[in-house]
């Protein structure tokens, strides 16, 4: 595929970039609705009258089919052109929204979810991939930070978002709001994105048995990490599901290296720089799937607040990027692209290790800071690792390369919240235990951190009657509960810094 031209070239500018904003809107719009009905499932739940066991396949059938999507942008994009595959996707997507609000049942709903996200998928890497195609490098980077906040601010409003729509009007709204702008954008994307001549000879070489190993591959993955922190990693259907991984995984990647039109370009992981972005790009899946993750299990479970309460604390974080934005593109045109990296990766850590010293009480003012340095940050590791990875990139091989870097990028957010229940589930007990015995033992700071009283530990020695046990009992499961969080944070933040450890194998790629 050939650098594509505008529709109009003898327009102005502002064409493609109409354009360009209407995909980022169909993103901004896919990836929010992962983030609102998070925050809405009980509501669903009870309206539908799911079981609770099934009230995950929610989420989970989304996920699994954007997963599968994202690494097929390439294709598509071969197959359908940029212009028509961003169209059909967003066409599906507001079809597929009407069919989750319109939805009566459970198997209903969870269909329409499955669409919903397979159309989803392909608009995340379509969006990244136009920044390289549409613009010349001095504009790049400012598609970029359009294209990037709109991706990182999606899961920080997403919870106020959600919680308001369902308390002000009903679960219905999850999905009705994505209409009014996915027309839009498709509107928009249909007149003033570049048209090319769609080539139906793309069907002819797809390999139907990769595209089945590759689906397989993935959805086993998927599903091994939803399990695995309940089931434990150890028991037969999360190593079944792993072993299905692995050995359709290994086949698919052998398929694809021989064959001379691979529906997923792998050998673009041969190229130095968009290894190591796709490395960093997975790093930051799990530092920022992760924070969005753990901020809201704290203030709902520890805390006891509403989505709508959860949704305001976390804006901190969104604030703060969008006013480091316009910062992040002027040092990018500037800066070494491997410096920038580096700087925010460690920023990034350090906000993430600052939120590992929470205790019971914690609340706004303990999560303010620790936002401000991630929300600082996130630009940093989200701008300079785009261009290390696709900006050398020549064009026919961007739309394969951003499925591929994205992908990285939700596998490590999969992968990290798997880490994080696997810590909280694990870990808590234990704490638990560690918290009585120093209670028991009369330890005014264990007390002080639990909460409890000073007047019974003080001075006390040997187990509790039978009145003081019930009343510290849900004290110390909760700040068993959050010392646990505390571990989730510390691990996450320790593999985040692990980043900075790839960045002096790139090569320094030309500045904007």
């Amino acid at each position: 595929m050939k650098r594509v031209e505008p529709a109009h070239p003898d327009a102005n500018p502002a064409i493609v970039w109409l354009g360009f904003i209407a995909m980022c809107v169909g993103m901004f719009m896919a990836i929010l609705d992962v983030q609102v009905v998070a925050t809405s499932l009980p509501t669903i739940q009870s309206a539908l009258g799911i079981d609770p066991d099934q009230m995950s396949w929610i989420q989970t059938a989304y996920l699994i089919a954007e997963v599968v999507a994202i690494p097929l942008t390439g294709l598509l994009t071969r197959l359908l052109t940029m212009r028509w595959l961003f169209v059909t996707a967003i066409g599906l997507f507001v079809a597929a929204s009407a069919g989750c609000a319109a939805s009566s049942s459970f198997g209903e709903l969870v269909t329409w979810r499955v669409l919903q996200g397979f159309s989803g998928g392909t608009l995340i890497p379509s969006v990244f991939s136009a920044v390289f195609i549409l613009f010349p490098n001095e504009r790049q980077a400012l598609a970029t930070t359009i294209a990037g906040v709109l991706a990182v601010l999606a899961p920080t409003v997403g919870p106020i978002v959600g919680g308001w729509l369902t308390e002000t009007y009903s679960w219905h709204w999850l999905f009705l709001i994505n209409i009014p702008p996915g027309i839009a954008s498709a509107i928009l994307a249909a007149r003033f994105l570049p048209r090319q001549a769609v080539d139906p000879s793309e069907l002819r070489h797809l390999d139907g048995l990769s595209l089945l190993l590759m689906a397989t591959a993935l959805t086993s993955l998927e599903l091994s990490l939803k399990e695995a922190p309940t089931s434990g990693w150890t028991s037969a259907y999360v190593l079944s599901l792993l072993a299905i991984c692995l050995a359709s995984g290994g086949i698919f990647i052998a398929r694809s290296l021989r064959r001379r039109r691979p529906i997923v370009d792998l050998g673009n992981f041969a190229d130095r720089n968009f290894l190591v972005g796709s490395t960093l790009s997975f790093v930051l899946g799990i530092g920022l799937f992760g924070s969005v993750y753990l901020m809201p299990v704290f203030l709902a479970f520890v805390r006891g607040h509403d989505a709508l309460e959860i949704g305001m604390t976390m804006l901190v974080t969104g604030i703060a990027q969008l006013v480091t934005a316009p910062v992040a593109v002027a040092l990018e045109k500037r800066m070494d692209a491997r410096l920038l990296s580096a700087i925010g990766f460690a920023l990034f850590a350090i906000g993430v290790g600052m939120s590992a010293f929470q205790d019971p009480r914690s609340d706004y003012d303990a999560m303010f800071w620790p936002q401000i340095v991630r929300g600082v940050a996130i630009m940093f590791c989200l701008l300079p690792p785009t261009r290390l990875a696709l900006g050398t990139l020549p064009p026919d091989r961007i739309p394969d390369a951003s499925g591929l870097f994205n992908l990285m990028r939700n596998l490590g957010g999969a992968i990290g919240i798997a880490l994080i229940d696997t810590i909280i589930y694990t870990r808590s007990e234990p704490l638990g235990q560690n918290l009585w015995a120093r209670l028991q033992a009369g330890d005014l700071g264990t007390a002080a951190f639990v909460g409890a009283p000073a007047e019974i530990v003080s001075r006390h020695s040997g187990s509790f009657d039978a009145d003081a046990t019930a009343m510290l009992d849900p004290l110390v499961q909760t700040a068993a509960s959050v010392q646990a969080i505390n571990e989730a944070w510390l691990v996450v933040a320790i593999l985040t810094g692990c980043a900075l450890l790839c960045i002096p194998f790139a090569k320094r790629p030309a500045l904007t």
